[in-house]
């Protein structure tokens, strides 16, 4: 029986459903393990994936779906709930079934936009594991990536106090002459401090480091998670530790990991971080829960590995994009399947009635908030006017040769009306609908929407890439702007003009993968403006790049790498029962 999600929060329901959630033993039999393929952490457990992917090598693979969304409100439109109750109602329907969802930051599940684990009787659990740290893969990659800054400045503190003969003599280093003002690397944490963004360090005398301007982001916008999340196995893992460029030297050169040797030991950090850990849904679907990377700067989406693996285990395998389509699915699809060699079977477009509303003129939406009464009474105009940013989300993913399928994750405020206006206007523009109460009812709520889903598989498409990998940076950039956003053309900066030429010129990067890098608000680049605007030039102010990744991230607008703490956030609401050890407040 569902749990009744309009009295209860999310951490109770957690903690209701965890009382019959499978042991490790349970699980292994279920997924039809070997037992020395799980690796059991706490009451969590890791899969061990090349053991799997070997045993496995022959089995074919299951169905692979994918689920975006409709440009969100700052709230969020429920990609998350939505994958869960999906995997919910195929298996109400039978079906042996499972997902990959990324790791959630500890920056927005401390701040307004709270914990990713679904919702209502769409929930992964155990919540405050998820919620807290899980199986350490963010600690990890925190201290790799730490380590590599404790390298760069230590090394340059000791090139600062020694001559090329002491230097040789006494450490058996040569000069690297790192520019201290071309610093590509900061320092990372897992929270949103912007106090953070902009440092000092190195004040005092010659033993306490080299004096610079410096910065942290955070952990999941660092590159050895963007790593994690693309790399097929541990040998590929330690090749690209040893390939991020963290700063460059005096003569223009990139200085990398690799000359301040200090790959191998990120490595011995990480090692642990490849295994996917196993949870599951409030309805007991297995989720594989591996890698976080930030969906501005880095691809958004869970790790290739856990996909890998997920195809040998389930017959249908349902994996999330993070934001909309616009962002998340075109590096899914651009990126991801290519890096992957996957070919997705179908597309899921999230889409809310309160999303379109705001998307059809509707008053600002803010997180922390109530909602004005717009987003909670019937407003019919409100919700065809908005349709406009799901049919063009409609086109973008029917240009890979997929045909979507377009889920209204339905609020208990949603009414029959509003519901129809959607499906009319999705179905107009040739794409399957239906309608889901599975965050109120869970599985028994997401039938239709599973069936809609089941029959897409077997339908079959055409999929192919947006564009080749031939095709030069800028044009690329160029194909996404128009293709994808909508804008009328693309506007370089002369410095990010300058460095797309260098970087055109020079063979190592064309097979890099092109990683946009914009507001997730907006199908532009300004997250203010809602809808599908038109007459708009896509402005480009610089390019990141990530050669551990092997990503070039062209930046429109303002991204930070360090969000902020809200005056209102979430851990003010989050304590810890003394007498039985059990978290409340997480949502």
């Amino acid at each position: 029986m569902p749990y009744d999600a309009t009295k209860m929060a999310d951490w109770q329901i957690s903690e209701a459903a965890e009382a019959n959630m499978p042991t490790m033993d349970a699980w292994v039999e279920k997924l039809g393990l070997k037992k020395d393929e799980m690796l059991q952490m706490g009451r969590l457990g890791k899969l061990d994936f090349l053991k799997i992917m070997d045993r496995l090598k022959d089995k074919p693979d299951g169905k692979y779906i994918e689920v975006t969304a409709i440009t969100p409100t700052p709230l969020g439109e429920g990609k998350s709930t939505t994958s869960l109750g999906l995997i919910e109602g195929l298996g109400m329907r039978g079906k042996n079934v499972g997902a990959a969802l990324r790791q959630p930051s500890g920056g927005p599940t401390m701040n307004v936009k709270g914990t990713a684990a679904g919702g209502g009787n769409s929930l992964l659990i155990p919540m405050t594991e998820f919620s807290l740290g899980l199986t350490g893969d963010i600690n990890d990659i925190m201290n790799a990536h730490n380590l590599a800054m404790v390298a760069m400045t230590a090394r340059m503190q000791h090139e600062r106090n020694y001559n090329d003969e002491q230097l040789q003599r006494l450490t058996g280093m040569r000069r690297l002459d790192i520019d201290p003002t071309r610093v590509e690397l900061g320092w990372i944490m897992d929270f949103c401090a912007q106090a953070m963004r902009n440092i000092i360090i190195g004040i005092g005398g010659r033993t306490d480091g080299f004096t610079m301007q410096s910065k942290f982001g955070i952990a999941v916008g660092s590159e050895c998670m963007a790593i994690l999340a693309v790399i097929r196995d541990l040998a590929d893992l330690r090749k690209r530790l040893d390939e991020i460029t963290v700063a460059f030297d005096k003569s223009g050169k990139p200085v990398t990991t690799g000359d301040l040797e200090v790959g191998g030991a990120m490595t011995a950090f990480m090692r642990n971080t490849i295994n996917p850990t196993l949870m599951c849904s409030a309805e007991y679907q297995p989720v594989l829960v591996h890698a976080g990377p930030f969906a501005n700067i880095a691809i958004g989406q869970s790790s290739i590995i856990a996909d890998r693996v997920a195809l040998k285990l389930f017959d249908y395998h349902v994996t999330e994009s993070g934001f909309a389509a616009d962002i998340g699915f075109e590096k899914f699809w651009n990126v991801k399947c290519r890096f992957s060699g996957l070919k997705p079977h179908v597309s899921v477009l999230t889409t809310t009635i309160r999303a379109l509303k705001m998307h059809g003129g509707g008053p600002k939406v803010v997180a922390g908030k109530a909602l004005a009464d717009e987003y909670t009474k019937e407003n019919l105009g409100l919700v065809e006017k908005g349709c406009e940013n799901m049919v063009h989300m409609i086109n973008v993913i029917r240009k890979s040769g997929i045909n979507p399928v377009v889920c209204v994750n339905r609020f208990y405020t949603d009414t029959d009306a509003e519901v129809d206006v959607v499906r009319k206007a999705a179905e107009a523009a040739g794409a399957r609908c239906a309608a889901s109460k599975h965050w109120e009812q869970g599985g028994e709520g997401a039938l239709e929407f599973a069936d809609a889903v089941i029959e897409a598989c077997e339908e079959g498409n055409d999929f192919k890439f947006l564009y080749p990998l031939e095709m030069k940076l800028r044009d690329r950039v160029d194909r996404i702007a128009k293709e994808v956003y909508g804008a009328d053309g693309v506007a370089w900066t002369p410095a990010a003009e300058s460095k797309a030429k260098m970087l055109e010129g020079d063979s190592k990067y064309d097979e890099f993968a092109t990683m946009m890098v914009k507001s997730h608000l907006s199908l532009s680049h300004d997250p203010v403006v809602k809808g599908v605007p038109k007459g708009w030039t896509l402005p480009i102010r610089d390019i990141l790049i990530y050669s551990g990744a092997r990503f070039l991230c062209p930046i429109a607008g303002e991204i930070s790498m360090m969000p902020g703490t809200s005056s209102n956030p979430a851990f003010r609401r989050i304590d810890v029962d003394v007498n039985t050890g059990k978290v409340s407040g997480l949502f």
